[in-house]
């Protein structure tokens, strides 16, 4: 078919995402692929036998708009087990289809014409897109390689009357760095007296390495009352295609968050909501996963020392950054399209996730794989010379 109007695109410079074409060349050429985030083994057992029992008990149809209760519940449950922090599971939790839907959900809803928010580069790639649809100006604060710090006086020049959101993302992906105490105590300082709300991207909030404490902001009670915190499941239960997530906010800014929920979701997968609210009850499974994750971690990089790409320090998430500019002066899209192609291990370009493509000749691999895999990996990565 053929449309023989004219479009006027949203978004005129925003094609496939990389991580879609990177997927795709990994197919194509039989590559092991270490570039889109996604674990390849099974949630656990009893997480799978609970979403089994849901279905069958015949709760199959819609979950309220906000959510399970009982999820909702357990929740909040858990962030004040963990956090210390008292949510209310009836007003200040929604249940969302993912955590990309619910950093979507919540820039739509509270971002406005002209109003501007401040992204820190390297960025997760949906951020902003989702401010320009909303009418809004993203603002770019740029953290260089290889430590990714945040000078907190260079953001306070981004601040202007019409600020109205910061977008923080710890543990950060891609750079697999997190937010120290410190961190969260200058952005308290840099919001203070201001109507700016901060948009928490927590979804690695149970990966974190060598004992680094996950600085969330429901730990700071004068950052949780300007937030929206963003969670997943997917992340935490190795289970990223059942795109189950949820959003944590001040009764207030939640009220507005549900008013554009109902509208583009409305409600998310019912049994899926069941079988989180039972695995749950079982606090060991996600607080064994930094140790689970770092096994992997150490396990990737002490593989890897075969090979000529310098690792950069992993502190959280499941991504590992590597230089290559021992290798190639190519700019990065062009390494992972040869990796795939000619060693048959895909990953992902930073240069994607900074707003005007900075190429510090770093990529990206994820280590969420079976050890075999991984091992695979870098071995055909250690043929490079």
């Amino acid at each position: 078919m053929n449309f023989s109007g004219s479009v006027r695109s949203k978004l005129p410079g925003v094609g496939t995402t990389i991580f879609t074409v990177m997927s795709a060349l990994a197919r194509e050429h039989d590559a092991i692929n270490l570039s889109q985030g996604f674990p390849d083994f099974n949630p656990d057992e009893r997480l799978q036998a609970a979403v089994d029992k849901a279905i069958r008990s015949k709760n199959n149809q819609y979950a309220p708009m906000a959510g399970l209760p009982l999820l909702r519940e357990r929740i909040a449950a858990k962030v004040d087990t963990i956090y210390k922090a008292t949510v209310d599971p009836d007003t200040e939790i929604t249940i969302t289809a993912g955590g990309t839907q619910a950093l979507f959900t919540a820039i739509a809803a509270l971002i406005s014409e002209n109003d501007e928010v401040i992204l820190f580069s390297p960025a997760y790639d949906s951020y902003a897109p989702a401010v320009t649809l909303a009418g809004g100006k993203a603002m770019h604060y740029t953290m260089d390689a290889p430590d990714f710090a945040i000078n907190w006086q260079q953001v306070k020049k981004l601040i202007t009357q019409r600020t109205r959101m910061i977008v923080i993302n710890t543990p950060h992906n891609p750079s697999a760095t997190v937010l120290t105490e410190k961190d969260m105590k200058e952005l308290e300082k840099l919001t203070k007296g201001t109507d700016i709300i901060i948009l928490s991207d927590e979804v690695y909030e149970h990966i974190t390495f060598d004992d680094k404490p996950h600085q969330s902001v429901l730990r700071y009670p004068r950052l949780a009352e300007r937030s929206v915190v963003v969670g997943s499941f997917g992340k935490t239960y190795h289970a990223t295609g059942w795109k189950i997530g949820y959003a944590i906010a001040p009764r207030e800014l939640m009220a507005e968050f549900r008013k554009v929920h109902q509208f583009n979701v409305f409600s998310v997968n019912t049994p899926m909501q069941y079988a989180y609210a039972e695995i749950l009850q079982r606090p060991d499974l996600y607080e064994g996963l930094s140790s689970f994750y770092q096994e992997k971690r150490d396990f990737f990089r002490t593989a890897m020392k075969g090979s000529k790409f310098e690792l950069l320090d992993t502190q959280g998430t499941y991504f590992q950054l590597a230089s290559y500019k021992s290798i190639t002066d190519e700019k990065d899209t062009e390494v992972v399209k040869w990796l795939t192609k000619e060693f048959k291990v895909a990953a992902i370009p930073v240069s994607v996730f900074y707003h005007k493509n900075l190429d510090q000749k770093i990529i990206r691999f994820c280590f969420a794989k079976e050890n075999e895999t991984l091992e695979k990996a870098a071995e055909q990565l250690s043929k490079i010379k």
